[in-house]
């Protein structure tokens, strides 16, 4: 059995991968605005990802025979002027969801809750390949220098393949 005070993080843990997927979201529509569809396709691979993520947890926790009662996911609070913004507006959220994470695991550690600890293993790994992953498109897209342009457009049409 889960201990108690990291089954309750680890449900608004639920919700926090859900918000990421809301957010993905709206960065998606963001660049379908801007007619760059393949940063559009991105980010909504990122959303199903991060839902993905959300029932994993939910997963863990029923089969841990703890109860998940899901709270509201909040409307997105993003100002996103330029392509650039939702790169880096990602990196932010993606660092503060391994905050997050690192945060139950210390708790699970601290709790002796030796089974949140080996299932928060791999979310552990997967936040640093998804930091990784989003510094990574920051410094592709740094790199191209321009806002339009051909560069822009081969990016587009690249992660259009994800």
């Amino acid at each position: 059995m889960i201990h108690q005070e990291t089954a309750i993080m680890l449900v608004e843990q639920i919700n926090k991968e859900l918000y990421s997927g809301y957010l993905y979201m709206a960065f998606a529509n963001f660049y379908e605005g801007r007619k760059l569809s393949g940063f559009a396709h991105w980010y909504m691979v990122q959303a199903a990802e991060e839902y993905q993520h959300a029932m994993k947890i939910r997963s863990f926790l029923i089969r841990s025979g703890h109860p998940v009662a899901l709270g509201a996911i909040e409307k997105p609070n993003t100002s996103l002027n330029d392509c650039g913004d939702p790169l880096h507006a990602a990196l932010k959220h993606e660092q503060y969801i391994t905050a997050s994470i690192e945060t139950i695991y210390g708790k699970a550690l601290e709790v002796k809750d030796h089974l949140t600890v080996e299932f928060l293993d791999w979310f552990i790994m997967e936040q640093a390949e998804e930091e990784a992953s989003a510094q990574k498109l920051i410094d592709r897209f740094e790199l191209i220098g321009c806002e339009t342009g051909r560069g822009l457009r081969m990016l587009d049409r690249e992660l259009s393949q994800r």
